[in-house]
């Protein structure tokens, strides 16, 4: 398919000089510019291969950046443990969902406690798995509501999980719930509300009628 392209833009760019009158001698120059082009092509290029639309999961290398704002501002950034979030984080970013997943074992190797980092855990499995709520993805966000029952972020990463899933009573149900647990003075407070009010109108468009 792609020499085939290639093949109708230089007899379009032919038909072009003919058409336009353009000066026989400047014919040579506009071919050599062709032929050049057309042997980038052949070595950068992959011309054998047929011809497969883009997919937007695999043009995806990194999450909404306010998503990693609101994370830092509920659970912090300048941890020991945020460290290796951070570092997974970059790997996920490259397209390696795997060592991203490694990133934070090993954290919690050495932090097996950390909140941070169990409810990035939760996250970093749900996406390897295809943004399902895979059984470990679930345990790793319930290992993060034990250690921290009254802290809104597990519920609110749990939900998000559910939203990329296509679960969006799930959803809602968790991000009620964070909502809940935020204190007044929060700085995310609104940041979660807002995006259960989006979820709430969403819903009510599916609901029957």
């Amino acid at each position: 398919m792609g020499w085939l392209m290639l093949i109708l833009i230089a007899a379009a760019a032919m038909a072009a000089l003919v058409l336009l009158r353009v000066d026989r001698l400047l014919w040579s120059m506009i071919g050599a510019a062709l032929m050049l082009g057309a042997a980038g092509y052949a070595w950068q290029g992959s011309p054998t291969l047929p011809a497969n639309p883009a997919r937007p999961e695999a043009l995806r290398v990194a999450d909404d950046p306010s998503l990693v704002d609101l994370r830092e501002r509920m659970l912090g950034r300048f941890t020991a443990d945020a460290a290796y979030l951070i570092a997974s984080d970059a790997m996920a970013r490259s397209g390696d969902r795997r060592s991203a997943v490694r990133a934070i074992l090993g954290g919690l190797n050495r932090y097996p406690r950390s909140l941070m980092l169990w409810t990035g855990l939760g996250t970093a499995l749900a996406t390897h798995d295809g943004n399902i709520l895979s059984p470990p993805a679930l345990f790793a966000f319930r290992q993060a509501v034990r250690i921290a029952p009254e802290h809104p972020a597990p519920l609110f990463f749990l939900g998000l999980a559910y939203v990329r899933a296509n679960d969006y009573p799930a959803a809602r149900q968790a991000w009620a719930k964070a909502l809940a647990l935020c204190p007044e003075g929060a700085s995310y407070r609104r940041d979660i509300a807002v995006r259960l009010d989006l979820l709430d109108r969403l819903l009510a468009t599916q609901a029957p009628q």
